[in-house]
């Protein structure tokens, strides 16, 4: 088939998906009907729909079809703009604060403008922090069960910066790492910029299938596990210690990396100890405060090996040189007074609280959340496509996620993430009817 006929379906195709003329959930012909109608090699016709499917204007569904895709909506998990512009209730993004937060900044702030340090909080810092703050944090992370000795932690810009530089450092292009088959969306993000191959392991009850790791370590060169042991995002689960032993053992007979993400692990304070306390010779533990205290304290840190941290702090100083002096001071003063504590206390409170209004507006619509996590997992019936309640949600003025920004795998669960943390519950209580209501009526619509 001449190169133009091909791409002239393709672009036929195209232009009908953007100009409206089909409309989104519509149903594509099948590959043998394509090939059929346009008399082209059933390879080609596959061809046009991988093509579409790149562009982003198609997906394709085993055993139910090609369907066309929801361009509409925003792009990926993250802050979107207009949820403040246009009064949309923001249940995309977690973001969760306390009345009286803002009343703590000024109380820091005015404390630091008097503080005779001052002067040194507009140089520049250490490259990995300096060492007064690094060991106010480790203080932190054992009153967590987690020791490590300050030399080995770092200060980072938000633990969205620590998985950065832990993966420059660590890491190489077209290494493979193994990750859960729904994730956090910032680890695909990094990985497509610095080149590193996803493997996506199944969810077996709460955790990871570590069978499937461990076959996965077999026939493939797995160099690294980025893992969220505790509260994790999205389906909230906190593996229990068997689980986090197995792991640790799997990591070391096949000499894997692991990388523990924990920005919500403060909301389950009985967990089991951090797989870094389980395995502290081959383990990065990432965190930070944007969850438990603000998430505009882009302060986080990275807790690493002896003979790995100076490699992370090589790409902290070629990303951002040194975490900002005056906001590392903020934090670390609320470590010092026991704010941060009292902060973490509160929120799980305020999580519980969320939970209970999650647990009586979706009632009986088999959601997955752990009791005092800021999200939710809602699978949709058989019958309901994830594009189509988001855009009707998005109708109402109510922003939440379908399951494509966390998901690794290709086939992609229709389903929707819903962020807790980010509104008023009166607010949350009401729109988590209105997301109830939306897809009882897809189910029966």
């Amino acid at each position: 088939m001449p190169r133009a006929r091909y791409k002239q379906v393709v672009d036929n195709f195209a232009g009908q998906i953007r100009s409206g003329e089909l409309r989104p959930g519509d149903r594509l012909p099948t590959h043998r009907q394509l090939a059929r109608e346009h008399r082209l090699a059933l390879a080609t016709a596959s061809r046009v729909y991988a093509e579409l499917e790149a562009m982003g204007l198609v997906s394709g569904e085993t055993g139910r079809g090609t369907f066309v895709r929801e361009i509409s909506l925003p792009p990926g998990l993250g802050v979107d703009q207009r949820a403040a512009a246009n009064d949309i209730v923001d249940l995309n993004f977690n973001y969760p604060s306390l009345p009286g937060q803002a009343e703590l900044l000024r109380t820091a702030l005015r404390r630091l403008s008097t503080s005779g340090d001052l002067d040194a909080l507009l140089r520049y810092q250490p490259h990995g922090g300096r060492m007064r703050e690094r060991e106010m944090v480790t203080e932190h992370l054992a009153s967590r069960g987690l020791q490590v000795d300050p030399s080995n932690l770092l200060l980072v810009d938000g633990a969205q910066h620590g998985l950065t530089t832990t993966l420059m450092a660590l890491l190489k292009t077209g290494d493979v790492v193994a990750v859960d088959s729904l994730t956090y969306p910032g680890i695909k993000v990094l990985a497509d910029s610095l080149g590193l191959e996803l493997a996506p392991v199944p969810a077996d009850g709460s955790g990871p299938d570590l069978n499937a790791l461990e076959l996965l370590c077999r026939h493939r060169r797995v160099r690294a596990v980025y893992t969220q042991p505790t509260m994790h995002n999205p389906l909230g689960w906190v593996m229990d210690i068997e689980r986090r032993n197995t792991l640790v053992r799997l990591a070391r007979q096949h000499g894997l990396v692991i990388i523990e993400d924990a920005p919500y692990a403060f909301l389950e304070p009985q967990s089991p100890p951090p797989l870094a306390a389980l395995a502290p010779e081959r383990t990065v533990y990432v965190s930070g405060f944007s969850k438990s205290v603000a998430t505009g304290l882009r302060v986080g840190f990275v807790a690493a090996p002896e003979g790995w941290t100076p490699r992370i702090e090589r790409a902290i100083r070629a990303t951002t040189w040194n975490t900002p002096g005056v906001m590392t001071a903020i934090a670390c003063g609320w470590i010092e007074d026991g704010t941060v504590t009292r902060l973490e206390s509160a929120k799980r409170e305020d999580a519980i609280d969320r939970q209970m209004i999650a647990s009586e507006a979706l009632q009986g619509t088999g959601y997955v959340a752990h009791p005092a996590s800021y999200f939710l997992w809602l699978p949709l019936p058989e019958e309901v496509r994830a594009d189509g309640v988001v855009r009707e949600l998005l109708d109402h003025r109510i922003l939440v996620s379908t399951a494509e920004p966390f998901a690794t795998s290709v086939q992609v669960p229709h389903a929707i993430r819903i962020a807790l943390g980010s509104v008023d519950l009166d607010i949350l209580r009401h729109s988590l009817t209105t997301v109830r209501n939306v897809v009882e009526y897809h189910s029966y619509g």
